[in-house]
């Protein structure tokens, strides 16, 4: 979003008016332009680039030390998935620019087949949003975004690593800008043989290599002062092997291949701002039950998606925003249960804002889905922020959210089960934020109650069949504590969060599998001159595998520190080291598959 458009914003929730002679400069373009809308409501955790170089393993291994999102990860570099409290993968919803690219088929993010690095921030957002971004956003969301400056001239970055494990990880980036155009590339490689041991079981994480491939381009030409047009895409290609216990064992692969690509209209004046987008999304894989063989099962999803963003201030104090969209989904396979489907889904939400005085403001919103096939729910929210004093803040979030069932849920052949309800939650947050010199805790209180979760269970014909089953009931706390001080040449910036989840089955009365009810983690960088020095910790309490909490099944509680120092000269030039799991702490996130002990990197980092 341009600058232009955040100022009318910001003002606004101040109570002022940006009159149509007081012209701003455009300087950045944001493709989500809903995200500084959604800010002013609920917090937003930022990544920065320069951040997610300190996890540069996967995406997997960013978010489980930077975020409050639970990782299942089923060794690294293979099979992840995300949930935010006490929900579901599928119930928590991936956005590349603002646009949802959960997979057709799964409905799901498969993390590790998600490109760390091409993006200038990645945004964490914990609670409902379905009202702006769609189906799946019931736990929280992801956001994958890039900018495009404009009036910044050449600039270019190399970032190169070699790490255990005969990894090697390789990303570069070029941009030029002037007042009228920007133009933005970013190729990333990374690869791994992946053979790391872990003597406490004897296992050697046999036929683990991956690699990956990501190419990202981005350009934006302003026609005038208030028309731009812009351009985003992304292309992934990987591998995986996913691994065995024994030498002997089968070894297969799974490769997947992606294009986004997303055209931008932005038409941006004082008291409105309209986005005209269409996108185009595909995702491929291919399933090789044995290495040397050809191809087992394959898929291609396609989607085509027209969407229209309408904002306008009737006056200082009222804002109104029209959001229309349209897709066209499509999925045809090989071998996996589904041949070809098509549906066709549209959409319309409302919102309007009220900013009441500089320190209190309301958002209420609507939407309705129109999908082929399925009944979906009227879905709303509400959300109003108040600055009690310099030291509190307080806001407060009610919402419906939902999620359509996949294409694997309603069309795999056998057990795809078109009768299926969509998931709907209804659920209650609460963020406090206290303010004391240097130093901001954050405490969210939440309670979700979700419906008709849809399950797969072997049926009396000998296969299993999507059914609505499950009733949950979710509620916890998610806390921040964070300080950040700066004196003399001296930096310091830490946070340490601590989150707590209950996601009980309401048949059972029991914790659902795979939610830790206790988890935390912290980060601290120090810098000082041209030295930078961080430290990052994870614990994670008990976490049941089994519906009935059999604690001779649960994965142990660990902690986990990684540690990291790099020096830059001339401010171009940047050496590092990294040692992740100091502890050297035998640890794993599902009940097969252990992830590595202590493990170094060394990177170079090349700015000019």
């Amino acid at each position: 979003m341009d600058i232009k458009r955040s100022l009318v914003l910001l003002f606004s929730s101040y109570g002022c008016f940006l009159f149509a002679q007081e012209k701003a400069i455009d300087t950045v373009y944001v493709f989500d332009n809903q995200m500084i809308r959604v800010k002013l409501f609920h917090p937003v955790k930022i990544i920065s680039a320069e951040d997610a170089e300190k996890n540069s393993s996967n995406l997997s291994e960013l978010l489980r030390f930077q975020s409050q999102v639970f990782i299942k990860e089923n060794g690294r570099g293979a099979v992840s998935s995300p949930s935010f409290r006490g929900t579901t993968a599928q119930q928590t919803a991936f956005v590349w620019n603002g646009i949802n690219i959960n997979s057709n088929f799964l409905g799901q993010g498969d993390i590790n087949n998600i490109a760390l690095f091409g993006y200038d921030q990645i945004g964490i957002k914990a609670g409902g949003g379905s009202v702006v971004y769609g189906s799946g956003a019931i736990g929280g969301s992801i956001h994958l975004n890039n900018t495009l400056d404009f009036n910044k001239g050449f600039h270019g970055s190399l970032f190169s690593e070699v790490a255990s494990f005969n990894t090697y990880n390789n990303f570069i980036k070029g941009s030029y800008s002037n007042d009228k155009f920007s133009f933005k590339a970013s190729g990333n490689y990374s690869v791994s043989e992946n053979d790391y041991k872990v003597s406490d079981l004897n296992y050697i994480n046999r036929n683990g290599s991956y690699y990956n491939t990501t190419f990202n381009v981005g350009a934006s030409y302003k026609i005038t002062n208030d028309h731009k047009i812009s351009w985003q895409s992304q292309f992934f290609d990987s591998s995986q092997r996913f691994p065995v216990y024994e030498e002997t064992g089968t070894k297969t692969k799974y490769k997947t291949q992606s294009v986004r690509s997303l055209l931008s209209w932005d038409w941006n004046k004082t008291k409105f701002s309209n986005s005209l987008k269409a996108a185009y999304t595909e995702e491929n894989f291919q399933f090789f039950g044995s290495l040397n063989q050809p191809k087992s099962s394959s898929g291609t999803g396609k989607n085509y998606i027209f969407k229209n963003d309408f904002n306008y201030f009737l006056n200082s104090k009222w804002n109104f925003n029209i959001i229309g969209e349209f897709q066209v989904n499509k999925g045809e396979g090989y071998q996996n249960g589904i041949s070809s489907v098509s549906r066709n889904i549209g959409s319309v939400s409302g919102l309007l804002r009220y900013f009441a005085t500089k320190d209190l403001r309301f958002e209420g919103g609507f939407k309705k889905d129109f999908v082929e096939d399925v009944k979906s729910p009227l879905m709303y929210s509400f959300s109003g922020k108040w600055s009690a004093a310099k030291w509190y803040d307080v806001s407060l979030n009610v919402s419906k959210n939902f999620r359509f069932p996949s294409f694997n849920d309603i069309y795999y052949e056998p057990g795809g089960n078109k009768d299926l309800r969509p998931e709907t939650s209804t659920q209650l947050d609460m963020t406090n934020v206290f303010k004391a010199g240097d130093f901001r805790l954050t405490l969210s209180p939440y309670y979700m109650n979700i419906t008709d979760l849809i399950a797969w269970l072997p049926t009396a014909k000998g296969y299993w069949q999507a059914f609505n089953v499950n009733k949950v009931e979710s509620y916890g706390l998610e806390s921040q504590l964070s300080f950040s001080k700066q004196w003399g040449n001296h930096k310091i910036r830490a946070n340490a969060g601590y989150y707590y989840a209950k996601s009980i089955d309401k048949e059972t009365k029991m914790q659902r599998p795979y939610v830790p009810m206790h988890r935390g983690n912290a980060n601290i960088d120090y810098e000082y001159g041209f030295f930078k020095l961080f430290a990052q910790g994870q614990l994670n309490g008990v976490t049941y595998t089994t519906s009935d909490e059999k604690r001779s099944d649960a994965i142990d509680p660990y902690f986990l520190l990684n540690m990291g120092i790099s020096a830059t000269l001339a401010k171009k030039y940047t050496l590092g080291f990294k040692v992740n799991n100091l502890t050297n702490t035998y640890y794993k996130t599902v009940s097969f598959y252990p992830l590595p002990k202590r493990n170094y990197s060394v990177y170079a980092a090349i700015n000019f």
